[in-house]
């Protein structure tokens, strides 16, 4: 079971990271923390289009969200921290 386990966050994490937009997400982020709605002028994609890519980033455990009022505010998570680092170093 622990094995099992161990390969679906993996997965979880090799799927999002996949994808260009959200690793531009990640870049961004990277910077510093963001609120969702800066997002969609650096990435160029809809407001819908980030919601769904941060909801897979949260999923897989790579940002973090806090709630300001009515916005939602994201940074890395430690696991995002370190993906992003060794992904710098490719």
């Amino acid at each position: 079971m622990y094995k099992y386990k161990t390969i679906f966050v993996k997965t979880k994490i090799i799927k999002a990271i996949s994808d260009e937009t959200r690793l531009r997400v990640l870049e961004r982020i990277r910077k510093g923390k963001v609120c969702a709605c800066e997002l969609p002028v650096f990435v160029k994609v809809s407001q819908p289009a980030v919601s769904q890519h941060l909801k897979v980033l949260l999923e897989a455990g790579l940002v973090n969200v806090r709630k300001d009022g009515t916005k939602r505010i994201y940074s890395l998570s430690q696991k995002g921290r370190k993906i992003m680092e060794d992904i710098s170093r490719w």
